[in-house]
């Protein structure tokens, strides 16, 4: 559809919802005979305005619960629900009221309970009102709850804030707009209802009823005057719906001195996880021997779920869990003291900079300030998430998490979402500020290089599986398996069988190696990192003193990246290697080339 189409069909419509109300408008005011002296006006009207008021304060009691409910709800019952509130939507109004009539009638038990009071009487108004209105409200709540990020109410309980808490202070403000929408739709529809309240409570008149007898009664002009009231009634309501109720500023932490929080004892992360979540089987199990671990693994190898069950999101059906050698198993998320930065940017949007850092339960002013001025973000305390850099609203995220000076910080990939310059810089200070507060931290990544600065342990995981785990220092020099480096982004990792004199791939390609100790027949890796490795070309003077490795390959790609070029060069079917080179006559793809280097940059070990 063309844009000029659009526009023209959009302006037919406004035109047909527009030219009644213009003709009914002119004829209001065109003549002095509009009813506003008819005896019963005012008293319908105030019983409309009254009893919708009343109705919508029902919904809202019963409902807005309701739709938070079947908003994080899933599995047939909800639909069921969903379905059966939907239904008067569907019911025409007069049978709607008929439906209610075998709840609250006369001769029904409720309605004998109640001496029969439920119908002919504004409580019978208001019920009417109230079955045919509340479909709106309640839809309306439930679609907005369903579009707040639940990693926001996941952080909040992380930050100490019960269901009730997160309810009141998180969900219903990021759902206001949708559901002063739903309360407009509701009030109004409980305003102009005329089919139900007639079956139900036919006296007394509410409007529409006041305003069909005066039609049947004297004819048209009359009802000018029970229209022009509902119309204005009715953009008042509208406009009363569309005003952005907002909080006024306090801008207080200006006078908050700084204070710097208590250094952290090490709190060592240890679990034993076994769960599942959908389709996905998480088993992990390890003990942590530094105060800072990373674990590392691809998209969809189970690193978030993990952490999520570290800090309780899944419950305590997953396992066991425990650091400082306390055992928080069953210790529900909110009581369990940890700092929870969620992957991208989980600031609370409805919320100010100070707002955030100060939400934790238990944050302390001045270790607010303190984090503020210490991450550079002093200045920005009345700042909204939606105003700051993505790098500006991760330090946001830190010193929210360590205001109420955690156990434990938990970091799922923070700097995933930004760009490199501002990724290296906050890995950076993230280390600094680990190594000065002594804190224990656990840090999900996908980037060996990222995990190599945050943390001095690495556990690798795959599939929901551990695959190595150690301190960083020995993960990356030796891992455990060619996954394994492929993981790590280890280059040069290659399989071998020893033999007598050095190494062969299972084609029988051999690889002379000096001096290499170990029984023939053992599987092993090999590796020799690519700056190591010195090209010639196959001309040149064979070296094959003891001190050197000669190989020779065909170069399959060449890389430049401006200052290095790196060559992948076939050594054997089996076996590629990279090598860095420099200079300007490089060699092309399906050049045969030489490789050189020093026995002692030979690394050699048995998979683990």
């Amino acid at each position: 559809m063309t844009r000029f189409v659009g526009r023209l069909l959009g302006a037919v419509l406004t035109l047909y919802l527009v030219l009644p109300l213009v003709l009914f408008l002119l004829r209001a005011f065109g003549t002095t005979q509009r009813g506003f002296r008819v005896p019963g006006l005012v008293p319908a009207f105030l019983i409309s305005v009254s009893c919708a008021t009343a109705s919508l304060a029902l919904v809202v009691v019963f409902g807005i619960p309701l739709a938070y409910v079947l908003a994080h709800s899933r599995g047939p019952l909800a639909r069921f629900v969903e379905l059966l509130i939907t239904l008067p939507l569907a019911l025409p109004p007069v049978m709607g009221g008929i439906v209610m009539v075998y709840l609250v009638g006369p001769y029904s038990p409720l309605g004998q309970l109640f001496h029969r009071q439920l119908t002919e009487s504004v409580y019978g108004i208001v019920i009417a009102m109230t079955f045919t209105s509340a479909p709106f409200l309640v839809l309306s709540a439930r679609a907005a709850f369903s579009v707040v990020d639940p990693v926001l109410l996941d952080v909040a309980s992380t930050l100490g804030h019960a269901e009730l808490s997160r309810f009141f202070r998180i969900a219903l403000p990021l759902a206001g707009p949708g559901i002063r929408a739903g309360m407009t739709m509701t009030w109004l529809r409980a305003f102009g209802e005329y089919g139900a309240v007639t079956i139900l409570a036919y006296n007394p008149a509410s409007l529409p009823v006041y305003t069909v007898n005066q039609f049947m009664a004297r004819g048209l002009n009359p009802t000018l005057a029970p229209t022009l009231l509902a119309l204005l009634a009715a953009a008042a309501v509208v406009l009363v719906g569309r005003i952005r109720w907002r909080r006024p500023r306090h801008p207080v932490a200006d006078v908050v001195e700084s204070g710097p929080p208590p250094l952290q004892r090490s709190r060592r992360v240890s679990f034993d996880l076994s769960t599942r979540v959908g389709d996905f089987t998480l088993r992990a199990r390890h003990t942590a021997s530094q105060d800072s671990l990373a674990i590392l693994g691809p998209s969809g190898s189970g690193k978030s779920v993990l952490l999520r069950s570290l800090v309780g999101l899944y419950g305590s059906g997953v396992g066991r869990v425990m650091w400082g050698g306390n055992d928080v198993s069953s210790t529900a998320p909110e009581r369990r003291s940890v700092g929870y930065v969620a992957q991208g940017f989980s600031l609370f949007p409805h919320l100010t900079v100070w707002n955030n850092v100060m939400f934790p339960v238990g944050a302390r002013r001045e270790y607010a300030r303190y984090w503020l001025d210490r991450l550079g973000l002093t200045g920005l305390d009345e700042r909204y998430p939606s105003q700051l850099s993505g790098g500006q609203r991760q330090r946001v995220a830190l010193a929210q998490a360590l205001a109420r000076t955690p156990d434990l910080l938990v970091l799922d990939e923070p700097f995933s979402a930004l760009d490199v310059p501002v990724r290296r810089e906050l890995q950076r200070e993230l280390r600094r500020l680990q190594h000065e507060t002594g804190l224990s931290m656990v840090v999900v990544t996908h980037d060996p290089d990222e995990a190599a600065v945050l943390a001095n342990e690495i556990l690798v995981l795959d599939a929901g599986h551990a695959l190595q785990a150690g301190p960083t220092r020995d993960v990356l020099r030796r891992p455990a398996s060619r996954q394994v480096a492929r993981l790590l982004d280890r280059r040069n990792v290659v399989d071998a069988q020893r033999v007598p004199g050095g190494l062969a791939d299972s084609t029988g390609v051999f690889l002379r190696t000096p001096g290499l100790e170990g029984p023939p027949g053992d599987r092993v890796l090999w590796c020799i990192r690519p700056e190591h490795w010195s090209l010639t070309t196959r001309a040149e003077p064979l070296d094959e003193s003891d001190h050197r490795i000669v190989a020779n390959g065909v170069v399959e790609d060449v890389l430049d990246q401006g200052l290095d070029t790196y060559l992948d060069v076939r050594l054997s079917p089996e076996w590629v290697v990279t090598v860095v080179v420099e200079g300007v006559d490089l060699p092309h793809p399906g050049d045969p080339c030489r490789l050189e280097a020093r026995v002692t940059d030979l690394h050699v070990w048995v998979p683990s």
